[in-house]
């Protein structure tokens, strides 16, 4: 559907400014009036990682005129594969810092905005209130749901994506003209149900592609041309190269934009999604070991079976010695059951330790009562143990 332009045109561009956006100025459906509405526009980007840097880029190369970015972390050495607003220098720096370098020297005449904080529901509400558009960069479910919740209830459209491997997905959410995420998705998956990019990796490249739609459907609500994707989730497969369209429809019993809607106020949005699921929790609760204690288990001889419950190409990159490897999903199918050890103490880890957590679970609920698994998994282990091998 077409869509009236979000923001009013600024009062002019300079003679610089038409010098550097004159590709824009020569486009019919841009011109000087859509460029005007670029510079008057205020776009806010959560994230500043992999669907962050490209658009954080291309929204500044764009002349978006003032751009927010929300950003905690710190850049890492794994970022650089996919996130290309940071480079090698910049490795232990400030990501928000590192990105607004970035901005600035594509365009000294966007102003950049740093909010340095991690976004939850007591800051979201006013960081908002500041920008005309959303675009959200953001990898978990309980900051997707913040970010619609916040955007339906001050009636903001914002533009999302998601990676995932060589799988991409965008759409443009806006309340006020048609189905919000959560008329998509109504309800988060069940925790360590759907694996992050930090668990199952993306293909560097399709951060480009995704963020590089995101930017151009921003560009189109901001100064109304085109067709928005709003009502519209875009699928791209990079594997087989292909894009296709899946129609949204507004749900009328949605619990935040819908008619009677229960969701009228900011929620705890982590017990909402849940990091780790009760079960894994509870199992978790008593039966959790630090890796110095497997540690000292090892050496002093300890009857344990340390079990790996990642995937075999993480396996490949840094293992505990002595782990073998049993991939979470042959706990979740049943299948791995039958192999645990009746003479050993069964030690579980992970990356983290988010997944060995629910195979624990699987594991209590078999009458395997004495299993426990790592705190931390695999890389608490190789920083606290071993410094000297490889992290991811």
């Amino acid at each position: 559907m077409s869509l009236p332009p979000l923001v009013e045109p600024a009062d002019e561009l300079t003679v610089d400014e038409v010098r550097r956006y004159s590709r824009h100025l020569i486009i019919p459906d841009v011109g000087m009036e859509g460029q005007k509405r670029l510079k008057n526009a205020k776009v806010l980007c959560v994230g500043a990682g992999g669907l962050g840097s490209p658009a954080l880029m291309y929204l500044a190369a764009a002349g978006v005129g003032t751009l927010g970015i929300v950003e905690f972390d710190e850049v890492d050495e794994s970022n650089l594969q996919r996130q290309i607003i940071h480079s090698q220098s910049d490795i232990g720096r400030s990501k928000a810092e590192s990105a607004k370098d970035t901005v600035l020297g594509i365009n000294p005449y966007t102003q950049v905005n740093l909010h340095q904080e991690r976004l939850d529901s007591s800051n979201v509400m006013e960081m908002f209130a500041q920008y005309d558009l959303i675009v959200d960069g953001t990898d978990n479910f309980a900051t997707r749901y913040l970010v619609n919740d916040a955007c339906v209830l001050l009636n903001k459209p914002y533009v999302w994506g998601s990676i995932y491997r060589f799988d991409g997905q965008a759409s443009v959410f806006w309340s006020e003209h048609g189905p919000c995420y959560r008329c998509l998705y109504p309800e988060p998956p069940p925790p360590g149900m759907v694996p992050s990019c930090a668990e199952g990796g993306v293909l560097g490249v399709l951060c480009a592609s995704v963020g590089s739609i995101q930017v151009t459907e921003a560009i189109k609500v901001l100064a109304g041309v085109g067709d928005p994707l709003v009502g519209r989730l875009m699928i791209y497969d990079a594997l087989e190269m292909t894009y296709r369209q899946v129609k949204v429809r507004k749900d009328p019993d949605c619990a935040v934009c819908g008619p009677n809607a229960t969701v009228t106020e900011l929620i705890d949005y982590e017990a909402f999604c849940g990091v780790v699921s009760d079960e894994a929790q509870a199992a978790a609760a008593d039966s959790t070991i630090t890796p110095k204690q497997l540690k000292e288990w090892i050496d002093d001889g300890e009857s344990v079976d340390i079990i790996d419950v990642r995937e075999p190409n993480e396996y490949e990159i840094v293992s505990i010695p002595g782990a073998r490897l049993i991939p979470k999903n042959e706990f979740l199918m049943g299948n791995a059951l039958q192999d645990m050890p009746q003479d050993k103490k069964i030690v579980l880890h992970c990356k983290t330790g988010v997944r060995s957590a629910e195979v624990l679970a699987v594991l209590k609920n078999a009458g395997f009562s004495d299993a426990v698994h790592v705190g931390g998994g695999v890389i608490g282990w190789v920083n606290q143990i071993e410094p000297d091998k490889p992290v991811y």
